[in-house]
């Protein structure tokens, strides 16, 4: 096929010896099959902002650190150089993703190099070699489903251990390969400790898993391993092997109403008084609240 103009430089450079295919056109990207260093692989080509439809949602940035003070301003302002690099950083953000999943054993396409807005990736095969389909296209035995729901499980724990989110895990990002499942399209990937929307994320990609899934295997519907795995990651004790049992005991207690409305009224009143105080000029100092504790601490003894 005719060469596409952002793949000639990586042909020139011998990066890719030959495009062989286009694979898909997203809103994001387009994605081609190429020859590189003897091997069929991916270039995913990102499109210039302009012409991507991906809102790049405040929600999905948010805990993303730019160490560049001068980039963080112009961002900040949305000048066109702070435009620029927001939309470097977007793109920076699935790389580094992608290569900090693959280092902690999470199974995404193996990323060889980002080079011009151009991603050379694993190319992903089904057991007969052809291309990988989406979850959403394949029909699977109830086996298969309890299985590869169990690895995709497996993954997000290893993801949220690396302190990521996918952030729109679905069917719709998972190619079914020769080896299982392998997770895709990460430009939305969330920092799990620095973004405030995180846990709603995880626990939407993992309900996303299990309504999937559970298609093919109604029990599955019965598992809560979102709620229990963030439970853990919070209390510090998740990591890469936990044993999981896909339950969560919710908190069923009913609050007692009265005694809530007594406290604040309590606090609301303790408040007035204070403001009172102040404004008569008559609130107690540092120096008379220091002795009207020593006062109270020699008559309790």
């Amino acid at each position: 096929m005719k060469v596409p103009k952002r793949l000639q430089p990586l042909i020139d450079d011998g990066l890719i010896e030959a495009v062989e295919s286009q694979l898909m056109s997203g809103k994001e990207a387009q994605v081609y099959v190429v020859r590189s260093h003897g091997e069929r692989r991916c270039a995913k080509v990102f499109k210039e902002a302009k012409q991507r439809s991906f809102k790049q949602a405040v929600q999905y940035q948010e805990g993303r650190r730019e160490r560049n003070s001068r980039r963080s301003r112009a961002m900040a302002k949305k000048t066109r150089y702070g435009q620029k690099e927001q939309e470097q950083a977007w793109l920076n953000a699935e790389v580094d993703a992608l290569y900090r999943l693959a280092a902690a054993d999470v199974r995404v396409p193996q990323p060889y190099g980002f080079i011009d807005g151009v991603l050379l990736m694993e190319m992903i095969s089904d057991a007969d070699g052809l291309t990988a389909p989406r979850l959403d296209d394949v029909t699977l035995s109830a086996e298969q489903a309890r299985d590869y729901y169990a690895k995709i499980i497996r993954d997000v724990v290893k993801m949220l251990c690396a302190g990521l989110v996918h952030g729109d895990l679905s069917e719709f990002n998972v190619l079914l390969a020769a080896d299982g499942p392998v997770i895709i399209d990460l430009p939305q990937a969330v920092d799990a400790a620095g973004n405030n929307s995180a846990e709603w994320m995880f626990e939407r990609d993992v309900d996303n898993m299990r309504r999937y899934f559970g298609r093919f295997a109604p029990e599955l519907l019965g598992t809560d391993y979102g709620k229990e795995i963030w439970a853990l990651f919070e209390a510090g004790e998740l990591h890469p092997e936990s044993q999981l049992t896909g339950c969560f005991e919710h908190d069923t207690s009913t609050v007692d109403v009265d005694e809530l409305m007594t406290v604040i009224d309590d606090v609301r009143e303790e408040e007035a008084y204070r403001q009172g105080a102040r404004n008569r000029g008559d609130e107690p100092g540092v120096e008379e609240a220091a002795e009207e504790w020593q006062e109270s601490q020699r008559g309790e003894h």
